[in-house]
């Protein structure tokens, strides 16, 4: 039997045909309707009803902070991180590099103890007065301990800082280099844990919050007692022979901010001069912090 015989083309008989066409538009009209009424309640550029928000979109407001005036000769810059959105702030040079003087000694302790599971009493001794007043001594040994530049370069990637970096000639731990933005986003980072770890950021906030002596100073100094007491700070300042400048940088950290001062001014002004610039910046700044 020829099967192809058999086999016929099924066609719509005629009267069908405007039936489904009729059924086809208005198929289309719904969808087109209900994507009109959509849009006009959305928006065009609007995600659909339970799609997920552009995270730009979704972010927080910029953090607004008031103006900070800086009277001095020189280079001055600062910055404030707020620890609750991750947003920074700052002056227009907040990515302007300057050196660190102490306020590496911060990063020297962290890197230690994160690194050493169960640190000797002499060791932890060494941490506490290189921290509280700032022995230099103290300084040298961690950073050899640390591997000297290959410490200050884990602290750019551990820390995610972006103008940092160690200074050209090994050795010389005061002259890091860092901006601003990245002393805010130090501090930050040895507050939430990744500096020196889960087990010993109580430990390392402690000794910043008992700082004393010359190097207390800078943005607590502005708060009644009771609030100076729970900032943790630490302070670089040197009056360097090579450009005759005083070269200060100021970091004070909350569980709610992080705020930093680089400063470089001429040795006539005085140390006094740079500290009171620091403690200003806090001053300026007490009606928008948390």
């Amino acid at each position: 039997m020829d099967y192809r015989r058999r086999i016929r083309s099924r066609r719509l008989p005629a009267a069908f045909i405007p039936l489904v066409a009729t059924g086809v538009c208005a198929v289309a009209l719904l969808v087109i309707g209900g994507a009109m009424q959509w849009a006009l309640h959305y928006g065009t550029n609007a995600a659909p009803p339970g799609a997920a928000q552009d995270q730009e979109s979704a972010s927080p407001a910029r953090l607004e902070l008031p103006p900070v005036r800086l009277d001095t000769e020189g280079f001055a810059s600062w910055a404030m991180l707020d620890r609750r959105t991750g947003q920074i702030a700052g002056s227009s040079n907040l990515d302007a590099t300057s050196d660190t003087m102490s306020l590496i000694k911060v990063w020297l302790a962290a890197d230690f103890l994160r690194r050493t599971d169960y640190p000797d009493e002499r060791s932890l001794n060494r941490l506490i007065i290189m921290i509280r007043d700032s022995d230099n001594k103290a300084a040298y040994e961690f950073y050899e301990r640390n591997g000297g530049r290959a410490g200050i370069e884990r602290m750019v990637a551990i820390c995610g800082l972006t103008e940092s970096k160690p200074y050209k000639i090994d050795g010389y731990w005061s002259n890091t280099e860092v901006s601003a933005r990245d002393v805010a986003r130090l501090g930050a980072c040895v507050a939430d844990g990744r500096a020196a770890g889960p087990h010993w950021t109580d430990w390392l906030l402690t000794q910043m919050r008992l700082v004393r002596g010359v190097g207390d100073f800078g943005p607590r100094a502005v708060f009644p007692p009771e609030v100076a007491a729970t900032i943790a700070i630490k302070n670089g300042w040197l009056l360097r022979t090579e450009d005759k400048l005083w070269h200060m940088a100021c970091l004070a950290v909350t569980d709610k901010w992080s705020m930093s001062v680089l400063l470089r001014y001429p040795a006539r002004l005085g140390f006094d001069h740079g500290r009171d610039l620091c403690a200003s910046v806090a001053e300026q700044l007490k009606p928008a912090l948390p």
